[in-house]
């Protein structure tokens, strides 16, 4: 990975690119797109690699894992609607590229990774480029739920299902974003706290993440 943090001229139209692209791919967060042309991607890429950084691709990182497809991001990152503030929880911090656009968006982020060669890397490069979440090192598909409740959930790996242990750790009027399906493809899917006891869920497009791995999951 790249720790000089070089960002010049070249890529920082490539991000304007970027943006572009996904506006064009029905991406109208102001936002979401706002924060996408800041953080610079191709931080999380070797610099063998960085003119692969700005192409609207995933990108292997190791240990299985890939660094998300900016369209991914950026929908799911839509499907939040962040405010300043908002209390967060990521399950599979990864490379850290999502933890730095929730953060762009005003996020108080909680992230949990269980690769720990990923996690230990990921909690040295992001405070180096001034990301500063809370990072945590274990199971994510249980949640963190000595921090909770959280405004907002997000999931970034394919589920079997909706684990309702992420359900409880939801505020009411909180929003629960995570792909469930197969391990080939899944349905992103919207859940939204109502009342303590009430959800409501919205199946929206198909994506190919990989699998959660953990107790409440594969």
């Amino acid at each position: 990975m790249a720790y000089k943090f070089v960002d010049n001229y070249r890529e920082r139209g490539a991000r304007k690119k970027l943006v572009a692209h996904l506006e064009g791919r029905g991406i109208t967060d102001k936002d979401v797109l706002n924060a996408i042309g800041k953080v610079p991607r191709h931080f999380f890429f070797d610099e063998t690699f960085w003119n692969q950084a700005y192409k609207d691709i995933a990108f292997p990182i190791g240990d299985g894992q890939t660094i998300s497809q900016p369209y991914t991001v950026a929908y799911q990152s839509e499907l939040l609607h962040i405010k300043k503030g908002d209390k967060v929880l990521e399950i599979g911090t990864g490379s850290g590229y999502q933890t730095c656009i929730l953060m762009e968006l005003g996020a108080n982020v909680y992230t949990i990774e269980r690769q720990e060669s990923i996690y230990r890397h990921t909690i040295r490069v992001l405070p180096g480029m001034g990301y500063n979440a809370n990072f945590f090192f274990g199971d994510g598909s249980k949640g963190i739920a000595e921090y909770a409740p959280y405004d907002k959930i997000i999931v970034t790996a394919g589920a079997p299902f909706v684990p309702e242990i992420l359900l409880k750790q939801l505020k009411v009027g909180g929003i629960l974003v995570i792909p469930v399906g197969d391990e080939h493809s899944q349905k992103m899917v919207t859940v939204i706290r109502v009342s303590e006891t009430d959800y409501e869920r919205i199946e929206l497009d198909t994506f190919r993440f990989v699998p959660l791995v953990g107790d409440q999951a594969w």
